[in-house]
């Protein structure tokens, strides 16, 4: 008989699969529609659109791994798994690093030459910085594809099995560092443009209310949204790192209440910022609204 916090865990892992499902589906929908009709896509919604596509299949792997990991189903395949989970993680990862570069160049103004020069082509540059992503990885998975396996499959027997853990700390250090190395990355970019997104953001906002003494400039409050949009980013993005790399390292045993939670920490990054991101846009907010009556009007 499944313990209670098992059974929790399961039920808050399909709740996330189904926001991640509707939320990222919305974006891809709303976009792909424009897409058809004006054959064409605004740099910025092809990108939202990419970044909805990774992270529907990233939360599918994620939904089935928490089913492995309770032994809901088959484990034999877990590796195989594992090695489609680090391809789709890292272009997700990459595709929200893009997503904070264009805000960065969009709301920060930075007085230097090659600054000013990817803020005036960066939108051009949206589909090239996409295909080299994919480009990107699928070249390192080419290229560490044996590393990739042994490295999966040793960390799930790790899991379940003492011997195999200390295995893999002893014989695949090297190959766990240079893996870690290239996720770090993105990791290293997306904090450079998240943090100046919020020092900028946060200057503005300050000048703003030191100037207004009346009602509230209406700006002021456009200024405040992307700022806890961005801290909310940044928080979900550093929150996916830290829990991904107690679960690798294998701090905690499997199905142990807080091994469960760090995969739902996890797991709530693709639905919950996907679910912001369509707050922050009116034209995906709007489409949301139309859908969320839609369907309750025709049951």
């Amino acid at each position: 008989m499944l313990q209670s916090h098992i059974i929790t865990h399961l039920i808050f892992s399909v709740i996330q699969f189904l926001i991640a499902v509707l939320a990222n589906g919305i974006i891809v929908v709303v976009n792909g529609t424009e897409l058809i009709k004006q054959r064409k896509m605004v740099p910025l919604d092809l990108l939202l659109c990419c970044l909805a596509t990774s992270r529907i299949c990233l939360q599918i792997v994620i939904t089935y791994s928490n089913l492995a990991v309770l032994s809901l189903t088959d484990l034999p395949l877990i590796p195989w798994i594992s090695v489609i989970f680090m391809y789709i993680h890292e272009l997700e990862l990459w595709l929200a690093t893009w997503l904070s570069v264009f805000y960065c160049l969009k709301i920060v103004t930075i007085a230097h030459p090659l600054f000013l020069w990817l803020k005036l082509r960066i939108s051009k540059l949206v589909p090239w910085l996409i295909l080299g992503s994919l480009l990107y990885i699928s070249f390192n998975c080419v290229f560490y594809h044996k590393y990739i396996w042994i490295i999966s499959q040793k960390s799930w027997l790790g899991l379940f099995s003492e011997n195999a853990t200390t295995q893999t700390k002893d014989l695949f250090t090297l190959q766990f560092a240079l893996l870690l190395a290239e996720l770090l990355l993105p990791l290293l970019i997306f904090l450079i443009s998240a943090l100046l997104v919020i020092f900028s953001l946060g200057r503005h906002t300050q000048q703003m209310m030191s100037m207004t003494t009346g009602p509230r400039h209406p700006r002021m409050n456009v200024y405040i949204s992307t700022l806890l949009s961005i801290l909310s980013f940044l928080v979900l993005y550093l929150s996916q790192y830290m829990m991904a790399a107690l679960v690798f390292f294998e701090i905690f045993k499997v199905r142990n209440f807080i091994f469960l939670f760090c995969l739902l920490v996890f797991g709530s990054y693709p639905s919950v910022h996907s679910v912001i991101l369509i707050l922050g846009n009116p034209k995906l907010r709007q489409n949301a609204k139309k859908f969320l009556l839609h369907s309750k009007c025709c049951p």
